[in-house]
């Protein structure tokens, strides 16, 4: 037989020349059906640190686990793919598309991920030098003004509509541009080509530091929120229940590291880098920036926050998706709650 990624799913028992004859019994080893890798979807950013952590230290497989990583360029496609069963879990932002389809049913969050949060440096409002020289230079001046975002109903849409609402103007004011892709967008303003955009600290950081472009605020300064979160598809959940709990223990020992290596503070208020610092941004290096020789300060300048234990802010989710509601962007009225699963990981 064969196995979703074409591998063979028997393992290969002894030949028939080394069975084995015990008390004049012939005994045949039964050739064992090897377990399937969990596959997890995600983008290949910095943001889903804890999980690359997890995976180079072994936690998976100290659960008896085989992960397989499959990586994706936007977000909603990955909510895509756990529905078609192309991938059995999902972790990145919540997105108008991710709620249509958990209306139905057939998705449900199940842990939280990175968490935009006051005093650290998640998602940056970068703008273009452009824009800046002629006067953007804080977020109450993006009326009128070009923003690129991956797709309508992307976290990336989302953000902006909270910010809007924080800074009480009309998101109508601002002209949304989608470039499908986010490497697109950080292209985008540092051409000039759209006048500002969202973008992670390990993208936006260089990006100003190069001259390329001007942050203007830290998403989580404004409106701290859950940006992505663990899902499954609903039958996956049913089906796979003592998995995914034992990827969820995983998972958590991957966030502790994480935290230990990237959120202590000092006396002063410091990030504190050390020892722990320095061989969580080797392990991660193996995934993101490889091969860059500036792979250590683009991880520490693209740090964000996880809750302990990869704790889910309920109140959050709904809240997002009552935006996508408000927006026309989601459909249906199922109870919010429906949407999610709190047995494998802790809330916020």
């Amino acid at each position: 037989m064969r196995s979703r990624d074409g591998a063979n799913e028997m393992t290969r028992g002894p030949t028939l020349s080394r069975r084995l004859v015990l008390g004049g019994a012939l005994l045949v080893p039964r050739l064992v059906r090897a377990a399937e890798p969990v596959r997890l979807g995600l983008l290949r950013t910095l943001s889903p640190a804890p999980f690359y952590l997890a995976q180079e230290r072994g936690y998976f497989r100290d659960e008896g686990l085989e992960v397989a990583f499959r990586f994706f360029e936007a977000a909603q496609p990955i909510a895509a793919a756990a529905v078609s069963g192309d991938i059995d879990i999902g972790v990145t932002a919540l997105t108008g598309g991710f709620f249509n389809l958990a209306e139905k049913g057939v998705l449900k969050v199940i842990g939280g991920g990175l968490h935009e949060e006051r005093g650290y440096e998640g998602s940056a409002i970068l703008v273009s030098n452009k824009a800046f020289d002629a006067g953007l230079t804080s977020l109450d001046k993006l009326p009128g003004h070009s923003f690129a975002i991956t797709q309508y109903g992307s976290s990336f849409h989302y953000m902006l509509g909270r910010i809007a609402q924080a800074k009480d103007f009309a998101l109508s004011r601002v002209t949304l541009r989608p470039v499908q892709q986010i490497s697109n967008m950080l292209a985008a303003v540092s051409s000039g080509q759209v006048d500002a955009t969202i973008a992670i600290a390990s993208q936006a950081k260089p990006a100003a530091a190069a001259g390329q472009a001007h942050i203007i605020a830290w998403a989580g300064d404004v409106v701290p929120y859950q940006i992505t979160a663990l899902f499954a598809a609903t039958r996956f959940i049913a089906e796979n229940a003592e998995q995914l709990h034992r990827f969820a223990q995983a998972y958590k020992r991957g966030v502790a590291d994480y935290r230990a290596a990237f959120l202590r503070r000092d006396p002063q208020g410091r990030p504190v880098v050390d020892a722990l610092t320095l061989a969580a941004v080797t392990d991660i290096s193996h995934y993101v920036f490889t091969g860059d020789p500036q792979a250590k300060e683009k991880i520490l300048a693209g740090v964000g926050y996880y809750d302990e234990g990869g704790a889910l802010d309920v109140a959050d989710v709904i809240d997002q998706l009552r935006w996508f509601r408000a927006q026309g962007l989601v459909k249906g009225d199922s109870d919010p709650a429906s949407m999610i699963d709190t047995r494998f990981l802790p809330t916020r």
